[in-house]
């Protein structure tokens, strides 16, 4: 092809321009799409057993692609150890920086060693680690779990019952998982202020497995002669394995068991929709996702500047070792009567869903 001797100028120009155009925009967009396919981010779940980490895997993939990362995705299913595994091989494959969320919240202090040995900064996701160092957190409010189901139940013990007086449950996730602390914390605080409240169980469940919360309330079921008034659930998960037991004795009916569960997951919704299930906490997911993925892409970018730099919005929270910088999203209580104005209307579910068409 020719040109002539102004086309030729206008042509340099013109890719000057460009140039100068990409120059000027990169900034503000960071590692973008055409400057950042180098950024590695490392993001592990503990599990893709609860239907609502397949939601977090995509919006913090998705978020994080959007900024121009690439994301090393695990999950742990459960186990310690295929964890600690997972952490070295994403470190051998160089990743940046680590969104972690622990299976031993105990002892995962030891894998943020690890990626620090690395220089690779490590952010907390969903569950608090314990006793060990970390460089940022970003999580749900835990705390306000178990406040939101203590005072649903309390309502339903009004209603139901016309007195606040009962046996209660609560049925907990991984022993010694700090969220499932957190979240057992705000019940346990109702109880403690409401003397007609009998503790009569205070079980943890490994693996956070419904199968092990349904045996627990059979056995419970038995020792009490079906005489349980509540049971109150840290996930939806431990809540579907309640019902499934309550179902065989007839007693899978709001009122007639209070029962509580944390994540929203469908099946969960459905059941309260179908008066099965009293109340559950829905944790948006997206806050979480897109702001653990937007300060993950930051860090990596400024890897030379504190992350307390970076980030805004963000409190301390001890974690044991250390007050570790964190924000904290928020959650919902969903009862049948604000399915419509809450996971309905923004969008998690279709109506067709919750009513199972």
């Amino acid at each position: 092809m020719k040109y002539g001797r102004f086309s030729l100028i206008s042509l340099v120009a013109s890719l000057v321009m460009s140039a100068m155009s990409l120059l000027l925009i990169s900034p503000f967009f960071g590692s973008g799409e055409a400057f950042g396919q180098n950024t590695k981010i490392g993001f592990i779940l503990k599990t893709m057993q609860e239907e609502r980490y397949q939601t977090d895997k995509t919006l913090f993939t998705a978020r994080a692609e959007s900024l121009g990362a690439q994301i090393l995705f695990d999950s742990s299913s459960n186990n310690e150890l295929t964890q600690l595994w997972q952490v070295e091989k994403m470190l051998e494959e160089g990743i940046e920086v680590l969104v972690l969320q622990p299976v031993n919240t105990g002892t995962a202090g030891n894998l943020v060693q690890l990626a620090h040995a690395k220089g690779v900064k490590v952010i907390g996701y969903d569950s608090m680690l314990q006793n060990g160092p970390l460089d940022f957190m970003v999580m749900q409010d835990s705390w306000s779990v178990g406040k939101l189901q203590g005072e649903a139940m309390l309502e339903w013990f009004k209603q139901e019952k016309g007195k606040i007086e009962g046996k209660v449950a609560l049925i907990m996730g991984q022993p010694a998982d700090s969220n499932a602390a957190a979240m057992s914390s705000g019940v346990l605080e109702v109880i403690k202020n409401n003397s007609g409240l009998e503790l009569v169980a205070q079980r943890s469940h490994p693996g956070w497995s419904p199968d092990l919360a349904r045996e627990t309330t059979e056995t419970l079921l038995v020792k009490f002669n079906n005489q349980i008034d509540a049971f109150v659930c840290n996930n939806s998960g431990l809540a579907s394995g309640v019902i499934a037991a309550l179902a065989l004795e007839g007693l899978a009916d709001t009122e007639k068991v209070f029962v509580a569960g944390s994540d929203a997951d469908l099946r969960n919704i459905q059941y309260i929709y179908q008066g099965k299930q009293t109340v559950d906490i829905w944790k948006k997911i997206k806050p979480l996702a897109y702001k653990a993925a937007e300060i993950a892409v930051s860090v990596a970018q400024q890897p030379e500047k504190p992350i307390t730099d970076i980030v805004e919005g963000f409190e301390m929270v001890n974690n044991g070792f250390m007050d570790v910088p964190t924000i904290i999203t928020p959650v919902i209580l969903v009862t049948k009567e604000n399915i419509d104005s809450t996971v309905i209307a923004e969008g998690l579910f279709t109506k067709e869903q919750v009513e199972g068409k």
